[in-house]
């Protein structure tokens, strides 16, 4: 699918250089620019003049009509820049659209009928005043003991709704988690409330509160707090740590082409949207000059985060952090020396607001370099000749904030052939109040005086659009398992036979799979069409995750239902270039009836072969977390890892070329030479 002449694409340049609109040069999978989200902005105007934005990205091109342009850009035609618009109306009316930005025309708007879109940041931050002034909200904050003139202390996390079955869909809504500070510095979850108000988007009024049975005061504890100026007064902050530099003197080892990253044998496209975040595309490697493709297309797709609490309304807090707020509208501006550090190179991602004008968060995404411990070593014990190589490794990361949650979400290239991606987990614990006397066992712990974290799962949806040598892909399960031949036997005699033991997953019905720890469970995505000339088997990547917990909440509840791709570790789909969030589109206040996303796809086509053909592996991920003190009043970073490995792709170690940090051999060491050294690798030592 992919040559090394698709590396040299020309670049597109699209014809804004008439009736006003800019003109722009950028390759089809580069994220809009804001000159173009401000164009798309203008042409629904011209059109739907009351309409206000929800999210204005990139709408990809058809898989297939780019990579006949990238195979010959010469000849093909290349893909028109298409906006994909989702803007909502007076009454909560949500409508889809796609603007063709060469012809500046509308090509698709359509009612999104009992469809609700994320949350985006502007939705959340009104919430909290009016909550503030609204006469219900003071009432029951006095209830607790808040009076009327400490309103200004009462804060809120908004929500999305989630479901419930009372509001229904057609209005667009949010949940308010109530908190309270003491003093503007101190942290609002030390003192949560118990109360929940329901918020109306549309009307920008509070048009209901949740209220429990047991009324649970506001807590008297004493401040818990995690700024260095409240730790120094408190305890004091070590003194102990001596500086720790990071240098490159002759700058990094990738180059940046447009938004195309070159590093070591990698070359890959990072995209960046509101919803999934860094968008990773056209991954090739080059294998002693052969460019091969290995994955078209990688992203994080979708995260559930069910909470274990059953009294009402904690059922409803299962947060789709990306499909009900967006991993792209929540990253963090990233700083030099606190959330990267070395030689970094930044890119920036550019948004629409509520009002249709573009805006940008500076240093969204970082990409640099880091050194990745031993690469390959080996001692010869019989002389002590050796061979060490150390390794380094590129990340491209993004951060996002969603509410009191840290996701930092790292894309990591190895030298020899494999994609890691890292998800670490900080931020605070979302907490509730807790009454005299009262226990947080069994579905949360108390972390502080009064403070009780629940239960909860963070389940990630990695969507893996694999090109393995070729858009023509298997998915095998993969189990080791003892020989089937008895103890005793010819086959078996000694009884120590074990094998790996592949299941296909060969149709959209069947194509799905749980974790088994017992069996070492991974998967391989195989080219069957190529083998290895060496090991005569498939070419390979191998899936590698460790850390699958099952979905906990039962089967057909509110979370199971909304939340279909958790349902399984693995499901594997046909490609289809519209199914690209395994959640569906429009996740918020969603009633999983009938379920949305891989379900639906599946139900579609349940005999569809998914044998030899292009193809999508979903994946999922995650923890559980039951919280502890340690976690709190902020929670050490918590890391998660996925592989893809290569497996029989290449002939030999592909980082035989690295150069070693020491090498010798066994005739230099008899002769006493000191054998190659890569001096700037090497550590000093200090006595």
């Amino acid at each position: 699918m992919t040559t090394k002449n698709a590396q040299q694409h020309k670049p597109y340049t699209n014809g804004f250089h008439t009736n006003g609109f800019p003109s722009t040069t950028s390759f089809p999978l580069d994220p809009l620019t804001t000159d173009e989200i401000e164009a798309a902005v203008h042409i629904v105007r011209k059109e739907h003049p009351d309409v206000h934005f929800n999210a204005v990205t990139l709408h990809e091109p058809p898989k297939d009509d780019l990579t006949r342009y990238m195979a010959s850009p010469e000849t093909e035609p290349c893909p028109h820049r298409i906006a994909d618009i989702v803007a909502i109306g007076k009454g909560s009316k949500v409508f889809d659209g796609l603007v063709d930005l060469d012809k500046h025309k509308i090509l698709e708007w359509e009612f999104a009928e009992g469809k609700q879109p994320l949350i985006t940041m502007e939705d959340l931050q009104v919430v909290e005043g009016c909550a503030r002034r609204d006469p219900k909200v003071i009432e029951q904050c006095g209830i607790l003991g808040i009076p009327p003139e400490d309103m200004h202390k009462v804060y809120c996390d908004p929500w999305t709704i989630g479901y419930d079955d009372r509001f229904g869909s057609s209005v667009r809504l949010q949940q308010a988690l109530m908190y309270y500070r003491p003093s503007v510095d101190d942290s609002q979850y030390t003192y949560p409330l118990d109360f929940c108000p329901i918020f109306n988007s549309d009307t920008q009024e509070i048009v209901h509160i949740d209220v429990p049975e047991v009324r649970r005061p506001l807590n008297q504890a004493p401040p818990s707090n995690y700024h260095a100026e409240a730790v120094q007064k408190a305890e004091g902050l070590r003194e102990d740590l001596k500086p720790l530099s990071i240098s490159q003197p002759e700058g990094v080892s990738f180059r940046v082409e447009g938004r195309t990253v070159k590093w070591q044998n990698w070359s890959v496209h990072v995209g960046f949207n509101y919803r999934e975040g860094i968008v990773l595309s056209n991954i090739t490697f080059n294998d002693k000059g052969n460019v091969r493709p290995v994955f078209w297309r990688l992203s994080l797709a979708e995260m559930v985060v069910p909470y274990g609490n059953p009294e009402r309304p904690h059922h409803r807090k299962h947060a789709f952090d990306l499909g009900e707020y967006g991993g792209g509208y929540m990253t963090n501006s990233l700083s030099l020396g606190c959330d990267c550090k070395g030689a970094i190179h930044y890119m920036d991602a550019a948004f629409v607001n509520k009002a249709g004008a573009s805006q940008t968060i500076k240093n969204a995404i970082c990409i640099h370099e880091e050194d990745a411990g031993i690469l390959f070593k080996h001692t010869d014990f019989r002389d002590d000749s050796c061979t060490v190589t150390r390794a380094r490794k590129l990340i491209i990361s993004h951060v996002f904030t969603a509410a009191n949650y840290e996701y930092c979400v790292y894309w990591i290239f190895h030298q020899d052939g494999t994609v890691q991606l890292e998800i670490k987990l900080t931020g605070i614990l979302n907490t509730y109040a807790m009454g005299p006397g009262e226990s947080a066992a069994p579905w949360g712990t108390e972390v502080y005086p009064g403070v009780n974290a629940h239960n909860h799962q963070h389940l990630f949806c990695l969507r893996i659009d694999p090109n393995v040598d070729g858009p023509q892909n298997t998915v095998f399960q993969v189990d080791a398992v003892p020989s089937e031949a008895a103890l005793g036997s010819d086959e078996n005699y000694y009884g120590n036979a074990f094998y790996a033991k592949k299941t296909k997953l060969d149709t959209m019905s069947t194509g799905r799979s749980d974790y088994n720890a017992t069996t070492s469970r991974t998967w391989d995505i195989s080219n069957t069409n190529k083998l290895n000339p060496y090991s005569h088997k498939p070419v390979t990547y191998k899936l590698v995750s460790r850390e699958v917990p099952r979905l906990l909440p039962k089967e057909n509840s509110l979370v199971w239902k909304r939340a279909g791709f958790a349902r399984h570790a693995v499901h594997v789909t046909k490609y289809s270039d519209d199914q690209i969030y395994p959640a569906g589109r429009h996740v918020p206040q969603t009633s999983g009836e009938p379920s949305e996303g891989i379900p639906a796809w599946i139900a579609a086509d349940p005999d569809g072969s998914l044998d030899n053909t292009d193809i999508v592996l979903w994946h999922t991920f995650g923890l559980v977390h039951f919280p502890a003190p340690e976690d709190y009043p902020v929670m050490p970073a918590e890391p998660m890892s996925v592989l893809l490995r290569p497996r029989n792709f290449f002939t030999s170690n592909p980082c035989m070329d690295v150069p070693p940090s020491f090498s010798s051999t066994p005739s230099q060491v008899a002769a006493g030479t000191n054998g190659c050294h890569k001096m700037e690798d090497t550590v000093s030592r200090v006595v």
